[in-house]
């Protein structure tokens, strides 16, 4: 009944996105969709679709969560009024945020402990 979605926009969705647009969004989506999902560029990329999306309020049981990410992501990009260029500038945009925020953040410890199930 619902298509695969997220609570936001995930990484495996920006290869189905490359032919959405001209050759510069195509140029961006090639280099980001050939990296680990942990890069700084890919997280970048998926910031700046949660920002256009606007994947924040998106609820599990609305209209565009039961289409999926990527057909959302795909309607958006369709309606974007603006340029490649400057989809890519809110590239750079969200890049810079993901940098600063890595730059300043600290590592949390994570402990977990794990235990052990009987059965």
């Amino acid at each position: 009944m619902y298509a695969k979605n997220e609570l936001m926009f995930p990484a495996y969705a920006i290869p189905h996105l490359r032919d959405a647009r001209g050759p510069e969004w195509r140029k961006l989506v090639d280099r980001v969709a050939a990296l680990p999902e942990t890069h700084e560029e890919v997280l970048a990329f998926m910031l700046m679709m949660v920002r256009i999306n606007g994947c924040m309020p998106c609820e599990t049981d609305s209209y565009r969560a039961m289409r999926g990410c990527t057909a959302c992501t795909l309607q958006t990009l369709r309606r974007f009024k603006d340029s490649d260029d400057d989809l890519v500038s809110l590239y750079h945009e969200a890049l810079t945020d993901v940098q600063s925020y890595m730059s300043r953040a600290q590592l949390i410890p994570l402990r977990v402990s794990v235990v052990a199930e009987n059965g």
